[in-house]
Formats: C-alpha cells, sequence, structure tokens
C-alpha cells in the first residue's frame, strides 16, 4: 500500500464526520454578539477585565474551534490514511474535509494545492528549500520588502547563500507603503522569485498584491505571498490574486497553533521536489531508491496534525459564516476610532500611516521604552505586543529599537481602544514629558 493510498470502505452516514462548508450566512455582524463567542474573552487579569489587543501575534478561538477539537480528539481521533478500522477512515474524511474547506477559502482550484503546514514560516521553508533548491542559480535574485516579517527573510537568505543567489529589499516610505517605483525599478531579469507580505504584521500596510503579481510575472518571476496577517480581514481569492504561492497560519485566523497552509499552483508544486521524506509522502521505498507520492502526500511527510487542520477547517467555517462587508466595515471603524484617540495622547508617534493599512496600531511614547508601556498596560488588564515583532529592518528604517503594537480583530469594540488609551495615560502620569 502506497503512502497516498485511502481506504475503500463506506461509512454508515451516521458515523460520517460533519461536513465543512462555507458555514450557514449570518444576516447581520453583531460584534458584542460575536465577542459572546469567544470564552477567554470573559477573563479577568491583575484584577481587570482583560482587553486583548494582540491579534496580530494571535487570534482567540470561537467556542466552535473548541467543540470541534473537543469533539474530534473524544470521538474520531486516530491517524489518517492506511488505516481500515473505522475510527481511521473517520479522521481520514475529517482531514480531508478541512482540506476541501481551506480550498474553498482560497478559491484554488484543486484541493491538491493545498499542502498543510505547521504556519506561515515553514510553509515559506518549504518554498525556499524546494522551488528554491530547484531554481535559484548563482546571480538569481529573490525580491523581498523591507516590511517583511524575518519569516519570508531568513529563508530566503539560507538558500540564497547555498546556490550563490543574492535577496534584495525594496524600500518603504515614511508611511510605510512600499515605493513601488523602486520595486518596478529593481525588478529585471536577474529576479527569479518575489516574496512579498500582504498585510505587514509591523506596520499594518497593505500591499498591492494583484500589481506586484502582474509584474513580477511580466519579468518571468514567481510570487510567494505571505498572508498570515491577511487571512482574517481581508477576501483572499489566490486565482484573482494570481498568486504562484501563498502561505498562512491558522491561528491567525481564530484556528488552533500548529496548522497552517500552502497553496501553490499545481504545476509547479508537480516540478518540486520534495523538502522531507519519511512516510506518507511516498509510492515506494527500497534500497535501489525511492519515488514520490503524488501531491498534496507528496509535502506532507510523516503524521500530520489532524485534530489542527479539524480545528481550522471548523475556524475557517465560522469565518465565512459571517458577512464580510459589515466585519470589514466594523473592523474599518475601530482602525479610524484608534488612529483618532491615540493621536491624542502626549508623546505618542504612530509608526506605519499608510494610506492602506488593517488592523494594526504601532506606537512608540516618548521617554518610555514600549516593553515598559507593554508592562504597565497589563497592570491595567490591557494585553499588547512590544517589540521588533519578528520585523528588525522595519524598526532599523525608522530608527527605534521597537514599538508597542495593539492589533486588533472582528471582536475587538471601541471600548478597548478607550482602555488603552486609559492605560497609556497612567503610563504617561508616571513618565511625564
Amino acid at each position: 500500500m502506497t503512502g497516498a493510498s485511502r481506504p475503500t470502505g463506506m461509512l454508515p452516514t451516521a458515523m460520517l464526520p460533519t461536513a465543512m462548508g462555507p458555514g450557514v450566512p449570518r444576516a447581520a455582524f453583531d460584534p458584542r454578539g460575536v465577542r459572546g463567542e469567544f470564552p477567554i474573552l470573559t477573563r479577568v487579569v491583575r484584577g481587570k477585565p482583560l482587553v486583548y489587543l494582540d491579534n496580530a501575534a494571535t487570534t482567540q478561538k470561537p467556542t466552535a474551534v473548541l467543540e470541534a477539537l473537543d469533539r474530534f480528539y473524544r470521538t474520531n481521533n486516530a491517524n489518517v490514511h492506511r488505516g481500515v478500522h473505522l475510527l481511521s477512515q473517520e479522521s481520514t474524511l475529517a482531514f480531508d474535509a478541512a482540506r476541501e474547506t481551506v480550498r474553498r477559502f482560497l478559491n484554488a482550484a484543486d484541493s491538491r494545492e493545498v499542502i498543510f503546514t505547521r504556519g506561515t514560516t515553514e510553509a515559506v521553508n518549504l518554498v525556499a528549500q524546494a522551488w528554491g533548491r530547484a531554481n535559484l542559480r548563482a546571480g538569481d535574485e529573490v525580491l523581498v520588502t523591507t516590511m517583511e516579517h524575518h519569516s519570508n527573510i531568513v529563508p530566503w537568505q539560507l538558500i540564497a547563500a547555498e546556490r550563490g543567489a543574492v535577496v534584495r529589499a525594496v524600500p518603504i516610505d515614511d508611511a510605510g507603503a512600499l515605493d513601488l517605483g523602486a520595486f518596478h525599478r529593481m525588478l529585471g531579469p536577474r529576479t527569479r522569485m518575489v516574496a512579498v507580505v500582504h498585510v505587514s504584521n509591523a506596520l499594518g500596510t497593505v500591499n498591492p498584491v494583484a500589481e506586484l503579481v502582474e509584474a513580477a510575472h511580466a519579468a518571468g518571476a514567481v510570487v510567494l505571498v505571505d498572508g498570515a496577517q491577511a487571512v482574517a480581514h481581508a477576501r483572499v481569492d489566490v486565482r484573482a490574486l494570481g498568486a504562484d504561492f501563498y502561505a498562512f497560519s491558522g491561528h491567525k485566523v481564530f484556528g488552533p497553533t500548529g496548522i497552517g497552509v500552502l497553496y501553490g499552483r499545481r504545476a509547479l508544486l508537480e516540478a518540486m521536489p520534495p523538502w522531507q521524506g519519511g512516510g506518507d509522502m511516498i509510492k515506494t521505498v527500497s534500497f535501489a531508491g525511492s519515488t514520490w507520492a503524488d501531491l498534496p502526500s507528496k509535502f506532507e511527510a510523516g503524521t500530520p496534525d489532524v485534530a489542527g487542520a479539524v480545528g481550522l477547517g471548523a475556524a475557517l467555517t465560522w469565518f465565512t459564516s459571517l458577512p464580510f462587508e459589515q466585519v470589514a466595515a466594523h473592523e474599518a471603524d475601530l482602525l479610524g476610532y484608534g488612529t483618532e484617540v491615540l493621536g491624542r495622547v502626549p508623546g505618542l508617534r504612530l509608526v506605519g500611516t499608510a494610506a492602506h493599512k488593517a488592523s494594526v496600531l504601532s506606537f512608540t511614547l516618548d521617554g518610555v521604552h514600549p516593553h515598559d508601556v507593554g508592562t504597565l498596560l497589563d497592570l491595567e488588564g490591557v494585553a499588547v505586543r512590544t517589540g521588533h515583532h519578528c520585523a528588525q529592518p522595519v524598526m532599523e528604517r525608522y530608527g527605534v529599537p521597537a514599538t508597542a503594537r495593539a492589533s486588533l480583530a472582528l471582536y475587538n469594540l471601541r471600548e478597548d481602544l478607550d482602555a488603552l488609551v486609559a492605560g497609556l495615560a497612567k503610563v504617561r502620569a508616571l513618565f511625564p514629558l
């Protein structure tokens, strides 16, 4: 039996896992009502109600996801694929259903173009190692941007050093927008890969991905998009974007940690060699040599995170049940309101003010280290992220060691931003200008 084989027996209808479709549409979006679907948001921390503004690092999980994970482990848990017993068949069906849910979410053409990974970082490393090792040559160029997360910089540096290629970074302007003129000038006959973030985790900048993809393709380059920060805030259609590869993490879109997705155009994935070897990614193994399983198994060596995939499927089903336009309007209102009220805080400087941005409010406070800002806000029950946000080139561009970052999700309210500003007033009282 090969690594890609599936059991052929039919399961009784009553034993089939619940299908994960696009979700039953909700007529209206009620942020307060939706907030009630997230148990963790009722916590009290440091004696204060939790105000969770660290969504760019990870989103919280709705009851629908928690119940899906619990149900899987209580009733269906088994290893997938080669098992002939009932639990393995149920687990395999649930795993395959989750892949189909991801395909619909991204509007990919084929579920074989959906590769499960541990997250965005592993997805980028997979492309860098498998595609990069097969295609990069000495003198070739990989074009990234100054606003990239480290996970879309370091993997390219590693493979470039091995292959003799060069990594070049497109600059950003003072507002945090990509310098499109520089991007077009830097594209050239040596450009083989353009690796670009969809939404910056440190600035909130939304890049014009479709335009970048079109230009890159015209120059003969392949494009990978880091969509980790985009999937919870935008409709992502990989075919409309034209992306060759698109990567995201489940925990950024209300799903579990430890599960992510690499979308890749089938022709590219078919041509790429495996990245990791082991069980399930093979057709045959002998000491004379081995042959590889068909997609997607070729890139999913070993026992997969079945529960994580089921949880991700449940998260996407839940998320896509919400009316997108109303969610987007709510988040735009939060971002505008947050920008306004933070602008009134004495000595506060927003870092990242591009015209097109989403979800992120990064800032510095004169005379106070961002780590101190975050620690003092925590005493008020307000959770923000502080540091370089795995984006040290961004910090260098703005001449700061770190920022404090409040990042928004659909369950946040204006009151959360009011609590943030009240907390910053107490910080300012301790560190007057």
